[in-house]
This record gives C-alpha cells, sequence and structure tokens, in this order.
C-alpha cells in the first residue's frame, strides 16, 4: 500500500529500505543470463562476489554466491565468460544496494550459444531483415569512408593500407570501439549511428579480426543487427575470417571475409581502373577504326560504280544520243524541205505556166476598161472611140478602139 507522508510527517530511511526490502522479499528465484565482469573469489571467504553485465545494455547487477555454489564451475569461468545463475533478489537494508543470491551457476556452452544464435538468425530472417532486396548498393568511389573497428587493432590496419593503397585520395572517420566483450555491442551501436549521421561518410566497414564464437557474440547481438538494420548508410561486415559467420554477416549490405578484403570491395584500384578505361579508350578506338573501315569500304564500292566513277559518260552517252536524234531529225527534215521545194518547184512551174504574165509572155495581151479595171473578153464589149488600157509582158499602154470587127464563128 502507499505510503501517506508529508513534508511535516515524513519516514526515515531506514524504514523506506526496510519497505523496498520487504517487496523483493516477496520476489520469487529467476533465471538469469548475462556476462561476467567483475569476479571476486576471496581466499578464504563463504562468499564469492561477481557482477554480470548484460551484453547488449549498459546494465550491471551484482551477484553473491556461497563458495560450495561456486567451487563446481570455479575452474571454468571468467571475466568475459557467459553464465545462466538461478539466484533470488536481496535487499542490503543497511546500504539499500540490490543484489541476487545464487543458488546454482551454469555455464552457457557453445552448443547453447550456437542454439540460440541458430534461432534468432531464423526469428530475425523471418522479419526479412536479411532479405536481399534490402541491400543497398555500394558507391563506387566513396569519398570518406566510416571505420567502427578495434584501437590499434590489425583490422584497422589493414583497412587503412589497404584503401590507401587502392585510391591514395580516400578519406576515413575511425571510431575506436571495444570489439568483444561486455561494453562492445553498445559501444559499436553508437559508432555506426554516429557514423550513420555523418554528413560526409558513404559508406561503414565494421571490422575486427578473427577469434573464437564467443569473442565474436556481440556482432550476433540482436540490439547490433536491429541497429544495422535501421542505418540509412550502406554497412559492409568485415568480422573474422572466411569460416567466421556472425549474424551481422547476414544484414549487412556486403559481406567481406577479411578486413583486407573489405578496403578492396569498398574502394576501387586506381591502377585497375586507369588500366580499365585505357582498354575501353582502345576498344572504342578499334570500333571506331573499324566502323570508318567499313564506311570506306562501302564509300569505295559505290565509287566504283559506273554512275560514280564515270559519272559524264552517261551525259555523254546521252549527249551522242541527242546528237545522233539531231542529225537524223535533221536529215529527215532535210528531205522533207528538198522533196517540198521540188514539189514547189514544179508546182511553181506549173503555176507560172498557167499564170497570165507566162501568157504574156508569148506575145498577148490583156484589155482593160479604164474606168473600172475590167478585162475585155469580146468585142462587143467596148465601142469605137473608147480608150482602153492593154498590158502586155514589158508594161502597159493605152489604145483607142478605131473599129469594131464583126464577129465570126469558130
Amino acid at each position: 500500500m502507499a505510503l501517506e507522508t508529508s513534508p511535516d510527517a515524513p519516514i526515515p530511511v531506514s524504514r523506506v529500505s526496510a519497505l523496498i526490502g520487504g517487496w523483493i522479499q516477496r520476489l520469487g528465484a529467476v533465471w538469469v543470463e548475462g556476462q561476467i565482469t567483475e569476479l571476486s573469489p576471496r581466499p578464504g571467504a563463504g562468499v564469492v562476489f561477481l557482477t554480470l553485465r548484460d551484453p547488449s545494455q549498459n546494465v550491471s547487477i551484482s551477484v553473491t554466491c556461497y563458495r560450495s555454489v561456486f567451487e563446481p564451475v570455479a575452474q571454468m569461468i571468467q571475466p568475459g565468460s557467459r553464465i545462466v545463475v538461478n539466484a533470488k533478489p536481496e535487499w542490503y537494508t543497511p546500504r539499500g544496494t540490490l543484489s541476487l543470491r545464487a543458488t546454482e551457476i551454469r555455464l552457457v556452452g557453445l552448443g547453447d550459444l550456437l542454439a540460440r544464435l541458430e534461432l534468432l538468425k531464423r526469428s530475425l530472417a523471418a522479419e526479412g531483415l536479411f532479405a536481399a532486396e534490402r541491400k543497398r548498393p555500394l558507391p563506387f568511389l566513396p569519398q570518406c569512408i566510416g571505420l567502427v573497428t578495434g584501437r590499434a587493432s590489425a583490422a584497422e590496419r589493414d583497412v587503412l593500407q589497404n584503401a590507401r593503397r587502392r585510391w591514395p585520395a580516400v578519406r576515413f572517420e575511425v571510431r575506436n570501439v571495444p570489439v568483444q566483450g561486455v561494453y562492445a555491442v553498445p559501444e559499436v551501436i553508437s559508432a555506426i549511428k554516429d557514423l550513420d549521421a555523418h554528413p560526409e561518410v558513404d559508406v561503414i566497414i565494421v571490422a575486427r579480426g578473427g577469434g573464437s564464437v564467443e569473442d565474436l557474440l556481440p556482432f550476433s547481438d540482436e540490439t547490433l543487427i536491429r541497429a544495422v538494420a535501421e542505418a540509412r548508410t550502406p554497412v559492409v561486415s568485415a568480422i573474422g575470417h572466411e569460416p567466421d559467420q556472425p549474424l551481422l554477416d547476414f544484414v549487412a549490405d556486403l559481406r567481406a571475409s577479411t578486413p583486407t578484403d573489405a578496403a578492396k570491395r569498398v574502394v576501387p584500384d586506381v591502377r585497375e581502373e586507369l588500366a580499365r578505361v585505357h582498354a575501353l579508350r582502345d576498344r572504342a578506338r578499334r570500333t571506331m577504326e573499324g566502323r570508318l573501315h567499313r564506311e570506306e569500304a562501302g564509300l569505295a564500292g559505290i565509287r566504283s560504280r559506273p554512275a560514280l566513277a564515270a559519272p559524264h559518260r552517261l551525259i555523254d552517252d546521252r549527249a551522242a544520243e541527242v546528237r545522233s536524234l539531231v542529225d537524223r531529225s535533221r536529215r529527215t527534215l532535210g528531205h522533207r524541205l528538198d522533196r517540198a521545194a521540188t514539189e514547189l518547184h514544179h508546182t511553181l512551174a506549173r503555176v507560172v505556166a498557167l499564170s497570165p504574165a507566162a501568157t504574156l509572155q508569148r506575145g498577148y495581151a490583156v484589155l482593160q476598161r479604164g474606168a473600172d479595171g475590167s478585162v475585155v473578153r469580146a468585142p462587143g464589149e467596148v465601142e469605137i472611140g473608147e480608150e482602153l488600157r492593154a498590158r502586155v509582158a514589158e508594161g502597159a499602154f493605152s489604145v483607142t478602139v478605131s473599129a469594131i470587127p464583126e464577129p465570126t464563128d469558130g
């Protein structure tokens, strides 16, 4: 029940501590898993003190146990070991501290760890955290690489040296963190979030050298896996050696077999790229030269055709045909003109022969009345004394009718 207190009626500290102790005493025993951070088996003491820490959170709790409980596992556990204890919460009223009184300690074996990791792997895979469509492509040429690794470690040296050897201009944002032990998970998560928020970091490499399954357990922690899945920046996992496969390998956008392999896969080799550029340039040149050669050959083939090889020949042939036709037409027209001229000459001769002028040439004359110029055809048409105009071959003159002869038969 809630206590009724006020500034005027407070309760003493001892009373508060005793009440808390009473509530805790009503709690039953629980099985607790954690990683040992401190271990104090004092010689001759009947009680052993140790501290358990949650590997994923910054939470620790003190554990005490009688030596008889500790002795069966004393040779198998040490700081960093994972254990499961059956303990009952205890409240130490004089100091106001909480601890667990262990009645049984069990070492978490490798088989148990692997079984739990397999269950966790299946659970996370079912959520889709390992799906291929979630993985982001790495930038071709990252300007700045975030590196999460142990301080002065071989993994850090391998990544930095190999990356700079391949592309000297590459820059790094390095975050040195514990890569094993109870502080590894929160420190690695913090470093990843820090680099993910960095505006210049294009890709993040999480690197660690090889180790035992227990040493690599932080990189299979569920909290760490979810933090990597939520990162917006592509993450490369470079943990351990080729056979090592922590769960980080499955959620990362790229899994590298070693830290050296990570450097080679994240940063292109400037020599290889230059060689590729030269090869592509040579290939492009050969392609263009081949195309030009083909076009030149095609053009030469077209130019070798008669129409282009001797373009005037066709015109000359047509001109010769035109000249032949013109000559033929001229000859034809000449023949026709000659025939027409001959016919005209004959016609003219006939006309001349039949014309009055020809008759006059033979000595005949034409008499015409002076008044109207009409031709006199019979003697009865004139009168004595009438003046007529006589037209002969060489000209004309006037005559006067002096007598009119009598008409004769025939």
